[in-house]
């Protein structure tokens, strides 16, 4: 087969534009969002200044690439974003988190697997990103109480989040960004469970591999985060009759304890409060309010013979301490402020502003974490606090002109309001699973309702939408657009035919979808998604071979990003927690890749007969 004569210079232009976008896309310096945003306006201004016209004389114009800031696909990802962002903001992932570490305690071989299972099941509905998030601390928690390494957990979980969510249509932006990419191209709509058995038994295969192989495969690293989750809470010890704390000092409590428990008040009988003096004595029915992290409190709890409380409720497993209206944030010590110089205890800073210092830190290097330490130090312009404390109190030190509170603001979880977010998503799914709606206007309900029952608030919804995702699904569908209609797609496709001319059809979709791993480790699997779905279809019409096949091909490749951690989100964020290095990502990356890719080809060419 001879290879194709050169295209049209519309098309050469839109190819040469697309080699930018990827060296863009793999520039760190650069943030995605401007890549995507310069390659939107490099197409809006090139054929708004060159204006092109198909052979079948049907105009493409420059305002057509606006399109995708209102496509379907994009209303959909943000749509999923939002309600993924419920879920975390509500709590409702937490439970099945606490359920887990329990079940690690008495069985950790096979926990290992159900973790593995049952993310790979959560990710094929819902972003991978918060079930990530949510499984670092447990993953962590049960590590060191049984005294093994997090590094041998944490990048199987993270990968296994990845393997699910290629299941379904839903499971990634990247599926959405295909399937409508497909569907604008002509080809039918694909359902959000039509390809989720060979997504399941290539993910099964993955799974197993994760579980025996991965763990012996991975050295034990130092993990940075030994306390995945400094959060603290507020909460009530109840002293009563005949403990040790009842009738003592409170200096005498706080020396029982180690010299930690910080009592922001005594609260005896009904609307009276005695001031914590250290010679104050304690009495049978005092309620003492303390924060500090959940162990330090249930030590305090154990040490002084007391009762711990959240609000009215005893705190145990099933009912564990809660934080609502909570925030955390980042503060900064400005260049002249008076505190300079400074230590918290000198500023009492508990009491003047009601928020609690998690963790200090200096010249972007944590320097002190809760303890009696961080109290001793004295701070310094540049500094940065992360603190705890209402949202209330958080807003008004944005008016203390001593600091500046950063954009880093982020909500605790609201637990009150999980059972409605997870009924909403449920019913989010099934409305889209059992062709009621489709996955935009149901997702979009959802959205609404989330609102309405209060799970979020309209902040919070603007604040789960990631500018990154949006911009790169607008470029991407863009350079779709030009790719097909300028015929560019098709010439990849006819050079990459003739390139392995003779091969069998199942060869070449195995190559394509190699080309497209190797594509996805050094730029994002949209930006992968966005070049290969229109040269997919253009090669499967070629060939003569199903479309649908080639474009779960596009589906597969992209998501075949394990080998490197810069390959996926999720893959930074357990780098992070696990202290891996950039060689144990290609360890058990590159074999899961090549498993991975074997198995897709080999169901690809069983369930389409190619």
């Amino acid at each position: 087969m001879s290879f194709p004569p050169l295209p049209d210079p519309h098309a050469i232009a839109v190819m040469l534009l697309t080699l930018v976008a990827l060296a863009l896309f793999m520039r760190e310096k650069i943030p995605l969002e401007t890549s995507s945003m310069i390659v939107i306006v490099a197409l809006v201004l090139g054929f708004e200044v060159f204006p092109y016209v198909s052979p079948q004389g049907k105009a493409l114009r420059a305002v057509e690439f606006f399109h995708g800031f209102g496509h379907e696909a994009l209303i959909a990802v943000s749509a999923l974003m939002v309600l993924g962002h419920g879920l975390v903001r509500t709590g409702a992932l937490e439970p099945l988190g606490g359920a887990l570490a329990r079940f690690w305690r008495v069985q950790p071989t096979f926990s290992l697997l159900l973790t593995l299972i049952l993310v790979a099941l959560l990710s094929a509905f819902i972003n991978n990103t918060p079930i990530v998030v949510l499984m670092i601390p447990v993953l962590i928690s049960v590590s060191t109480r049984s005294k093994s390494s997090p590094s041998a957990v944490l990048m199987p979980m993270g990968m296994a989040t990845v393997l699910g969510g290629t299941a379904t249509t839903i499971g990634t932006s990247t599926n959405l960004l295909v399937v409508s990419l497909a569907a604008d191209m002509g080809l039918r709509r694909i359902g959000m469970f039509d390809f989720v058995v060979p997504g399941a038994i290539a993910a099964g295969i993955g799974i197993l591999f994760l579980w025996l192989i991965a763990p012996r495969l991975l050295p034990r690293r130092t993990t940075p985060l030994s306390n995945a989750s400094p959060r603290i809470f507020t909460a009530h010890l109840r002293i009563p009759e005949g403990s040790f704390a009842d009738g003592r000092k409170l200096s005498e409590a706080v020396t029982k304890v180690g010299g930690e428990l910080k009592v922001m008040r005594i609260e005896r009988g009904d609307g009276m409060y005695v001031t914590p003096f250290p010679d104050a004595r304690l009495r049978a029915g005092d309620r003492l309010l303390v924060t500090d992290r959940p162990s330090n409190l249930k030590h305090f709890e154990q040490a002084l013979g007391a009762t711990l409380y959240s609000g009215d409720t005893r705190v145990d497993e099933d009912h564990p301490l809660s934080a609502s209206d909570q925030q955390i944030s980042e503060i900064v010590v400005v260049d002249g402020s008076p505190i300079a110089g400074e230590t918290l205890k000198t500023l009492r800073f508990i009491q003047r502003y009601q928020l609690v210092v998690l963790a200090l830190h200096r010249a972007g290097k944590p320097i002190a974490t809760i303890g009696k330490v961080m109290g001793d130090v004295a701070l310094q312009p540049g500094d940065v606090l992360l603190v705890q404390g209402p949202a209330e109190q958080i807003t008004a030190l944005r008016q203390d002109a001593r600091m500046l509170v950063l954009d880093a603001t982020a909500d605790l979880p609201d637990t009150r309001k999980s059972p409605a977010a997870v009924m909403i998503t449920i019913a989010v799914i099934l409305t889209a699973a059992l062709g009621v709606a489709p996955i935009s206007i149901s997702a979009l309900i959802g959205v609404l309702l989330l609102v309405i029952t209060r799970c979020l608030k309209w902040h919070e919804v603007a604040g789960a939408l990631s500018t990154t995702v949006i911009l790169i699904v607008v470029a991407s569908l863009g350079l779709g657009i030009a790719l097909l209609r300028t015929g560019a797609a098709d010439f990849i496709a006819q050079t990459f035919v003739a390139t392995t001319f003779g091969a069998p059809p199942l060869v070449v979709l195995s190559g394509f979808m190699l080309l497209l791993a190797v594509l996805t480790s050094v730029v994002s699997n949209n930006a992968t998604a966005m070049i290969g779905t229109p040269i997919a279809i253009s090669m499967a019409q070629l060939l003569g071979q199903p479309p649908e096949a080639f474009v779960l091909a596009v589906i597969f490749g992209a998501n075949l990003c394990y080998a490197t951690p810069f390959a996926y989100k999720t893959n930074l964020l357990v780098m992070a927690a696990g202290g891996y290095t950039f060689g144990d990502f290609l360890r058990v990356g590159v074999p899961l890749v090549i498993i991975m890719w074997l198995s897709y080809t080999g169901l690809l060419g069983y369930f389409y007969g190619i």
